[in-house]
C-alpha cells in the first residue's frame, strides 16, 4: 500500500512524544514505524502494531520531514510547516549537543576563547560569501553554511560558559529583535517601500539601543568597505543624505579632482605618499562607496565581482598570447593591453576589435 500520511512523533525521546500524534496512531491501530528502541516500544505499550506495509508512517521529526519534503503527495501531522520548523529544531538540539561534546572531550575545542575563534569565524563568513555568489544556492552554501552555523554554536557556548546567556538566549534576543524592527510585518505599521522600512529600521535600532551619537557603537574591525557603508547608512538615517544618486556623483567627481591636485602638489617620490595624498584618497574611495549606496550597489560584492573578471581577462590574455607564441608577462605594456581587450571581447562574447591582435 502506499504511504498516504506521516505524524512526526517528536524529536526521538519518549517523553517528548506530542500526544497528538500518538492518539493518532491509537486510532489508526496500525504503523508502519520508520523509528526504532524507546519510541516503537512506547506506541506498542499503547495498543498499536507494527505494519511494514500500513499507509501511515510513524517517525521522529527529521524523518518525519525527510519524508514529506520529497513526496509532495504525502500528508503529515503536523503540517508541513510546523513538522519543517520541529524538523530544524531537532537538528539544531543535536549539532548543540555534539557542539557540548566537543568542547568538554576534545583538547583542541577545550582550549579554544572567543578570541581564538572569531578568526575561524570571520573565514566561514567568507566563505559562505564566497559559495552564496558563486550562483544559484546548491549544496556548496549548505555545507559552508553548516560551518558558520558551528562557529555561531560554540561562541554561544562560550557565551553560556561565562554566564552571559546560553543558546536559546542567542534565538531569543534576534527573534525579539527582528519583530520590534518589523512593525510593518508584526505591527499594524503601513511601510509600502524598502526605503522605508530602511528609514524605519535605523530610527527603531537608534532608539532601542539609546544611542549616544549617530555614529554609536560601530564596530572597529568592520571591513574598511563595510565600515564606511555603515557610516554612511547611520547619516543617512538621520536624514544627511543625497536624494539620489546624482548628487554623490558629483562628490566623486569633485573628490577625485582634489586628489590630482594633491598628486599634483606633493610628487610620489617616496615609499609612502604624502599625508594630503593619502586623505584625498580616502575621500575619492569613501564617495565612491557612497554613490554605490545610493546606486543599490554593494560595494563589497562589486569590487570583489571586479577582481574576479580582471583576474579572468588577465588569464585569457595570457592564453592568447601563448596562442600567438608570445609570452605576455614578457610584452612590452602597449602589446599587453592589445591582448587584455581582446580577451575582455571574447569573455564578453564581442568581436574582438580591429587591431587588438
Amino acid at each position: 500500500m502506499t504511504a498516504r500520511r506521516v505524524v512526526a512523533l517528536g524529536p526521538g525521546a519518549p517523553d517528548a512524544a506530542p500526544a497528538l500524534a500518538l492518539e493518532e496512531l491509537v486510532r489508526a491501530g496500525a504503523a508502519d514505524l520508520r523509528v526504532a528502541g524507546a519510541l516503537l516500544d512506547l506506541v506498542a505499550a499503547r495498543g498499536v502494531r507494527h505494519d511494514p506495509d500500513a499507509a501511515l508512517i510513524a517517525a521522529d521529526d527529521r524523518t518525519a520531514w525527510l519524508l514529506v519534503r520529497d513526496d509532495a503527495a504525502l500528508g503529515s501531522l503536523p503540517d508541513r510547516d510546523a513538522l519543517a520548523a520541529r524538523a530544524a529544531a531537532q537538528s539544531m538540539a543535536e549539532l548543540w549537543a555534539i557542539t557540548v561534546r566537543l568542547r568538554a572531550d576534545c583538547p583542541w575545542d577545550r582550549e579554544q576563547t572567543p578570541a581564538t575563534i572569531v578568526p575561524h569565524t570571520i573565514e566561514e563568513a567568507y566563505e559562505v560569501a564566497d559559495a552564496a555568489l558563486a550562483g544559484p544556492p546548491g549544496p556548496k552554501l549548505v555545507d559552508e553554511l553548516g560551518d558558520l552555523l558551528f562557529q555561531s554554536f560554540i561562541l554561544a557556548l562560550m557565551a553560556h560558559e561565562a554566564g552571559a546567556g546560553d543558546l536559546g538566549d542567542v534565538a531569543d534576543g534576534i527573534a525579539g529583535k527582528l519583530v520590534r524592527r518589523h512593525p510593518h510585518v508584526f505591527g499594524d505599521v503601513d511601510l509600502a517601500t524598502s526605503d522605508a522600512v530602511l528609514r524605519s529600521w535605523e530610527g527603531i535600532k537608534r532608539e532601542q539601543e539609546g544611542r549616544a551619537g549617530v555614529f554609536h557603537d560601530i564596530p572597529t574591525t568592520l571591513p574598511p568597505l563595510l565600515a564606511a557603508l555603515k557610516t554612511q547608512r547611520r547619516a543617512a538615517a538621520v536624514g544627511f543624505d543625497w536624494a539620489e544618486w546624482g548628487g554623490a556623483e558629483e562628490s566623486v567627481r569633485a573628490e577625485l579632482d582634489e586628489l590630482v591636485r594633491a598628486l599634483a602638489e606633493h610628487p610620489v617620490d617616496g615609499p609612502e605618499p604624502a599625508p594630503a595624498v593619502r586623505d584625498e584618497a580616502g575621500d575619492v574611495l569613501f564617495a565612491a562607496v557612497n554613490l554605490l549606496r545610493l546606486a543599490r550597489v554593494d560595494p563589497e560584492t562589486a569590487l570583489r565581482g571586479a577582481a574576479g573578471r580582471f583576474r579572468s581577462r588577465v588569464e585569457e590574455a595570457e592564453r592568447l598570447a601563448a596562442a600567438d607564441g608570445a609570452d605576455w608577462t614578457a610584452l612590452s605594456l602597449d602589446e599587453q593591453e592589445r591582448y587584455y581587450r581582446a580577451a575582455k571581447d571574447r569573455l564578453a562574447g564581442r568581436a574582438p576589435d580591429e587591431g587588438a591582435r
